[in-house]
């Protein structure tokens, strides 16, 4: 399934037959979720035209209707455990806050949400704790732009919306050794747990940027920490993981080993060695020189030659960095080409056109998450504990 659609006669599912034949009646299972289904009905497209067929063969393309599934699902005939490898999806650059002017929007406004978070692969939604409001996550201003017009104007609910921010990361700069015991005697059974280890920053991506990877790994040998216990200490590593020291955001580019421990014959407890796992990579994480991350995007700027120098100058006002300007044969026009952080990008459509006359255009995709100016850090960091005092 490589696209879904809605229609008066329900979910339309875009699909690729790769391997035998795909019949109409079909029992079909999906992988992603194990959910066994039936194919009511199959149509080929031609633009708006539609054509029903009684089978796909091996390379068509066509349309099943009347099945709930997501976008990039593979469907098999229930005999094999295959799966077509997934289009690769970046983490969010960007997210908002949006909810309803009105309760009585809030039923079509899920409905809208569901149905694009499954269209859409790189659109996240959650849910701000303070505010209860919901967020979305995307790869840009334009993208969380596009859908909440679509949510206006196909489901009818007006929205309200906060301001757009950027998904800041952290991560560590050097190697960092840890040997962290959490012991608590309340009366009854305690908890006792020995965590040894280290954490390490990933290599950097061939780019330069920090690699995108959270690491977890047991180098345990023996039975000091008993394999049943494993799996907390990897839960409590992910959990120090969700929350970096510095700004509250999510580390990446980091490996997080576990070599040794030390257990209690009463008192050791999946819950003591999460506790102790989660406890001992904040302390490492603090003394491991943190840094915050910030998403680093490609932008690409075409215009008449004579806005060059203008365009040019506007960019490294916003901190970009140019990589390439390239001119067209005739000499007319211009393609630039700047890495940018993006929380220098927001109102970029409106002085672009202003000053080229509305003849510039740009795109503009996410390249990496590199670390932040120092100055623009400790701005972050002072808004984080004042956030944090204040809540």
């Amino acid at each position: 399934a490589f696209k879904l659609e809605e229609s008066r006669f329900g979910q339309i599912t875009y699909t690729r037959v790769y391997q035998g034949t795909l019949r109409k009646g079909d029992n079909v299972l999906n992988t992603s979720t194990g959910k066994k289904l039936k194919v009511p009905r199959l149509a080929r497209m031609h633009a708006n035209d539609m054509q029903d067929v009684e089978v796909l063969h091996a390379g068509d393309v066509g349309a099943m209707f009347g099945i709930e599934c997501s976008s990039m699902d593979t469907f098999t005939d229930g005999s094999v455990q295959l799966a077509m490898r997934s289009m690769f999806v970046p983490q969010p650059v960007m997210s908002i806050t949006v909810k309803p002017k009105d309760s009585a929007g809030q039923a079509k406004f899920a409905k809208a949400i569901s149905k694009f978070t499954k269209e859409d692969p790189t659109l996240r939604v959650g849910l701000d704790e303070k505010t209860s409001a919901t967020i979305l996550s995307g790869m840009g201003e334009l993208h969380l732009d596009v859908y909440v017009e679509r949510i206006r104007r196909e489901y009818g609910v007006e929205l309200t919306m906060g301001t757009p921010s950027v998904n800041y990361k952290e991560s560590i700069t050097k190697r960092k050794e840890f040997n962290y015991l959490h012991k608590k005697q309340t009366g009854g059974s305690g908890q006792y747990a020995r965590v040894v280890g280290f954490i390490e920053p990933l290599e950097t991506e061939a780019d330069g940027g920090t690699s995108a990877e959270y690491v977890f790994e047991n180098h345990v040998v023996g039975t000091n920490i008993p394999p049943e216990f494993i799996p907390s200490c990897e839960k409590g590593a992910a959990e120090a993981g969700g929350k970096g020291p510095l700004t509250g955001h999510g580390l990446q580019g980091m490996r997080v080993v576990l070599q040794d421990g030390q257990t209690h014959p009463v008192d050791s407890s999946d819950q003591a060695f999460r506790t102790a796992m989660a406890s001992a990579v904040r302390g490492a994480v603090l003394a491991a020189k943190p840094v915050v991350l910030e998403p680093l995007m490609a932008v690409e700027v075409v215009a008449p030659t004579e806005f060059q120098g203008t365009i040019i100058a506007n960019l490294n006002k916003r901190m970009g960095l140019i990589q390439a300007t390239d001119s067209s044969e005739d000499g007319s026009g211009v393609v630039i080409k700047a890495d940018v952080p993006l929380r220098n990008m927001f109102g970029y459509s409106t002085d672009l056109r202003s000053s080229t006359q509305g003849k510039g255009e740009y795109t503009m995709e996410y390249k990496m998450h590199s670390p932040i100016p120092r100055d623009e850090q400790d701005k972050l960091i002072k808004a984080h504990q004042q956030e944090s005092e204040s809540g």
